[in-house]
């Protein structure tokens, strides 16, 4: 068992983009790399004989939010993590579900204690709290998991925007909290990667890459981007926080659906 590690190999310098290869306990992962998402557990229409022959996927993503829903952390805990659900023994990612609830506007609450939502299968009721979100997403096993945090919507104001990252931030705070006092599960390291906020606005985000820098995690998510702002301003955000991330740390791009 050891803690995740990146070998950053090579950048270049007329565009600062990077080459480097991250190592788990499921093995390594060579960056940069588009990672496929297995919502439920699994990438929809492609056996995980094609995933690693052809497409040759290093690593693919679950949802902590469908996850939690269904099948339900009793049945992955019993079958051993998602790795033995779902027979794939390479790295998982798991995202804490923070957007799938925030994209619920209609039937979700939010609070400091975290957000209350219904479920989209049956209208039950269910609470995420930042310490809740680790619990769940250590027993679905992930590799990496992600700080619970709210994404606010592109367009958004600056003072929401600057209410939404300080508690973006404070959610940080607890789970990192809740984090180093479990256990890892299944006998391997997980690895829980803070996410950097602030909207569209550069001196939010900056504040935002300072503040999950100083948490000395072994890798950083650039998150709230693709979310309905223009594209130009994506690319020119994701810029301007790689200028502000830690230069010998993985950097995960969240929610952008295409290479």
């Amino acid at each position: 068992m050891a803690r995740l590690s990146f070998d950053l190999q090579h950048t270049d310098i007329s565009s600062n983009a990077r080459a480097g290869v991250i190592t788990t306990d499921h093995g390594s992962i060579q960056t940069p790399i588009f990672m496929p998402v297995g919502t439920v557990g699994s990438v929809k229409g492609v056996t995980q004989q094609q995933l690693v022959n052809d497409v040759q996927a290093q690593i693919i993503l679950g949802n902590t939010y469908h996850l939690y829903l269904r099948p339900g952390t009793d049945v992955l805990e019993k079958a051993g993590g998602l790795h033995r659900f779902n027979h794939w023994n390479r790295p998982i990612l798991t995202d804490s579900g923070g957007y799938q609830v925030f994209s619920l506007a209609g039937t979700r609450k939010i609070k400091e204690e975290g957000v209350t939502f219904q479920s989209h299968i049956d209208g039950s009721k269910h609470l995420f709290t930042p310490e809740r979100v680790m619990d769940i997403q250590r027993s679905i096993g992930g590799d990496i998991i992600m700080a619970f945090d709210e994404c606010p919507p592109g367009g958004s104001e600056y003072g929401y925007a600057h209410k939404s990252l300080e508690l973006t931030h404070r959610w940080l705070d607890r789970c990192f909290e809740q984090f180093l006092s479990t256990p890892d599960k299944y006998g391997y390291t997980q690895n829980l990667f803070p996410i950097v906020q602030g909207a569209t606005y550069k001196d939010l985000r900056k504040q935002s890459c300072d503040y999950i820098a100083s948490k000395e995690a072994p890798g950083n998510a650039i998150g709230g981007l693709s979310v309905g702002e223009p594209e130009p301003v994506m690319y020119e955000i994701c810029d301007w926080c790689c200028q502000h991330l830690p230069k010998e740390k993985p950097r995960y791009l969240m929610g952008v659906g295409t290479p």
